[in-house]
């Protein structure tokens, strides 16, 4: 298991997007849990993506525009529990603010979004029967990894490695670190297609795949026409 620390690519601008989204996503998250358990629980059933009822919507049935298409925007900003927070906003901060600073804070978001919006609909094409509400950013998230790869492959991340009992950080180029972690969502969504893909603790892996790919187009349209700059990543 591996978990990055930091990396070592500088940035030239602050990262107010990258920030808005963090603060966005906490702010979301600390309000549902001021929340009962059953506004809680309406809260998750009203903005997250639920495959079957998006399904249920272009089927013709009794399903509105909004519960069947908001979610694949709205689920974007809700988060499951701490740890997957956390997680996410961990890895959006150490990779985000450098995407941001090559590609502006507008372009930035578009990639942001359209990241997102392709791994909901790799997650709703993977699993389109599932009743399980869907949340988090990971999708856009994933997409600002495969950003990254193709822009700072050889950027350095500090990379916390834990091998069974032993536990020590080694700096690893970028271009590992995140081919690493992409196979890792290709096995764990492979397993998620087998039998025993229900122990797997309700991970849309296939939405971690969707929004990685979509990232390296995006973000091919995203930085065209603007001037490379110097940093540790090039």
């Amino acid at each position: 298991m591996f978990f990055p620390l930091r990396d070592n690519n500088p940035r030239n601008t602050v990262p107010v997007v990258t920030i808005a989204l963090i603060v966005i996503n906490c702010l979301v998250f600390f309000r549902r849990l001021t929340f009962g358990v059953d506004d809680s629980s309406l809260m998750i059933e009203t903005f997250a993506l639920i495959p079957a009822r998006t399904v249920a919507f272009f089927a013709g049935e009794q399903v509105t525009v909004s519960q069947a298409l908001l979610p694949f925007i709205t689920s974007m900003f809700l988060h499951g529990g701490w740890m997957h927070l956390i997680g996410n906003m961990w890895f959006l901060w150490i990779f985000g603010d450098n995407i941001e600073d090559r590609v502006g804070h507008i372009r930035y978001v578009l990639l942001y979004l359209g990241c997102g919006l392709a791994g909901s609909l790799a997650h709703l094409v993977s699993d389109s029967a599932s009743t399980v509400p869907t949340v988090g950013a990971s999708g856009a998230i994933a997409g600002v990894l495969g950003a990254y790869l193709i822009t700072y492959p050889r950027a350095k991340v500090l990379t916390l490695l834990f091998l069974f009992f032993f536990i020590t950080t080694v700096e690893i180029p970028a271009f590992l670190f995140l081919i690493g972690w992409f196979a890792l969502q290709i096995f764990n969504g492979m397993i998620s297609l087998g039998p025993e893909g229900q122990l797997g603790g309700g991970v849309a892996w296939f939405a971690h795949l969707g929004g990685f790919l979509a990232g390296v187009p995006l973000m091919l349209w995203a930085r065209s026409g603007r001037p490379e700059r110097a940093s540790a990543g090039v």
